[in-house]
Parts: C-alpha cells; sequence; structure tokens
C-alpha cells in the first residue's frame, strides 16, 4: 500500500484507499484492517471506519461482518457496461469535433507525455495521460461534463486498464490515439467513429485474457 503521512477526515482516507484500489496497489481480496490505518493515518478508528463503508458503496470493498473488509474483485459486468457507454457517447463526441475542427493542441501534447511514460514504464502516469486524452476530446466538443459523468462509471474498468497496461502494448493505445487524433484534424467523421470505436473495443480482447490469467481478481 502506498503510504499516508495523515488524514483529517474519512473522506480523505476514502479518496486515498480508492486511488490504491483503482491503481492496483491494493489487490483483490486484500484485508484492510481499521487499526493499522488508523494508525497510519493518525485518526481513530471510527473515521477509517467510515471510509471502508464509503469504499464498499464505490463497488470497490465488501465488508463482511465478523470477518473484516476486504478489497472486492473486479466486476467484468462492470467493465464491460462501463466500455459500452463510453463508446456510445465518445463515438458522439468524436464526431462533434469531427465536424467543428476546433484547436487539439492538448490531444497532440498528450501523445507525447503517453510516449515518455511508456519508455519509462511509468503505467500510472500513462493511464493519467490517456484520461486527458478523453477529456481533452470532450473539453474541444464543448461538453466537459461528459467526461465528468463518463468518470463516475469507470472505476472498475480503471482496475481493469492498471493490469492490462502492465502486460500489453502501450505503443498500440499511443496508435490508437494518434489515429484519432488525425481523423480528427481531418475533419473525416466516418474515419473518426471508426478510430474511437476500435480503440475503446481493444477491451473486449484484453478483459478474457486477463480474468484467464488472474481469475481470483475478477468475478461475473
Amino acid at each position: 500500500m502506498i503510504p499516508i503521512r495523515s488524514a483529517t477526515t474519512a473522506s480523505q482516507v476514502h479518496d486515498w484507499l480508492y486511488g490504491c484500489v483503482v491503481r492496483g496497489d491494493l489487490l483483490p481480496g486484500t484485508r484492510l484492517s481499521e487499526t493499522e490505518i488508523a494508525a497510519q493515518v493518525g485518526l481513530s478508528r471510527q473515521p477509517v471506519r467510515e471510509a471502508f463503508i464509503r469504499l464498499a458503496a464505490d463497488g470497490l470493498a465488501e465488508v463482511r461482518p465478523q470477518r473484516g473488509t476486504y478489497i472486492g474483485r473486479i466486476s467484468m459486468r462492470a467493465v464491460l457496461s462501463a466500455r459500452f457507454i463510453r463508446e456510445a457517447v465518445e463515438s458522439d463526441l468524436a464526431r462533434a469535433v469531427a465536424a467543428t475542427r476546433p484547436d487539439l493542441s492538448a490531444m497532440t501534447a498528450e501523445l507525447a507525455v503517453q510516449e515518455r511514460a511508456d519508455a519509462a514504464g511509468d503505467v500510472p502516469g500513462f493511464i493519467e495521460s490517456d484520461d486527458r486524452f478523453h477529456r481533452a476530446m470532450a473539453d474541444a466538443a464543448g461538453l466537459p461534463a461528459v467526461w465528468q459523468d463518463l468518470e463516475r462509471l469507470k472505476a472498475q474498468m480503471n482496475r481493469m486498464r492498471h493490469l492490462s497496461m502492465r502486460v500489453f502494448d502501450r505503443s498500440q493505445t499511443i496508435a490508437q490515439h494518434r489515429a484519432i487524433l488525425t481523423a480528427l484534424q481531418a475533419g473525416d467523421g466516418a474515419a473518426t467513429d471508426a478510430a474511437i470505436r476500435a480503440h475503446l473495443r481493444q477491451m473486449l480482447t484484453e478483459l478474457p485474457q486477463m480474468a484467464a490469467a488472474h481469475p481470483d481478481y475478477f468475478t461475473d
């Protein structure tokens, strides 16, 4: 677990644990200790208990009576649902951007960030840049709130991404992003639609492979 120096509220503890789960620092099946975490962050057990309850409400932990709190497995159903919604929404966003051809410098800049992160083996940094690339497309469409709505849906999908990006060829993702950007810059709606759908359907290949390699990490 990545250390945290201190926290003052249950919300801060929750946010810290949330990040640890999504990044894979806390793997499915890991038992969380109220006592240990409370000592680590310098709080009483009550706010830590509240953070655990919130984590369970997020679908990321399981509170088992008389047994404790454990990090939940990755829901394949939730991953597939989030992927489906992203494809439907982002393909429309991409067509809207292609039709107006706004400034895409933010998306261009993220490709360079991804190349550096890939070369350094920085998976968290790569995924953060990946998200900024897609968020920049929503911004370019004039619909930044759409990406915020998508973010709330994809916690389980992000857990899967942090696992798969350590295994699969990240340069393929960069190439897919470049294809999306090239089509957007050309104002080619059909090519943009095809590129974004191909990119977001990559997970349909990766998910079953990851589930087969780590069956204890997945459910559904």
